[in-house]
């Protein structure tokens, strides 16, 4: 089961789209803590994935294998979001 801690290390790190052309920048990786010690014992705390890629050429919501460039994959469910600049469009993916 993937955790925060298992994003936390790529934060600034640029993944691949598995057979596309869109390159997405780790942005940051919020933990969300809710719950008490035993219901964290048996479901993972929630975390939210922020990426960041180029303007214009949006990336379709959807879910995709997101290459590192160690050679780790992530299937990963990828969603635009409003992003309030125009250099570039920010990308969420939600753990619960």
């Amino acid at each position: 089961m993937l955790t925060a801690e298992h994003f936390r290390p790529y934060v600034g790190k640029v993944f691949r789209v598995k057979d596309g052309h869109h390159e997405l920048t780790l942005s940051a990786v919020n933990a969300h803590g809710v719950g008490d010690t035993a219901t964290t014992l048996m479901h993972r705390q929630p975390f939210t994935l922020i990426f960041s890629g180029a303007p214009r050429d949006v990336l379709r919501e959807g879910l995709y294998t997101l290459d590192a460039a160690d050679g780790v994959q992530f299937e990963i469910y990828v969603i635009p979001v409003s992003t309030p600049v125009v250099t570039r469009q920010d990308y969420q993916a939600a753990f619960n």
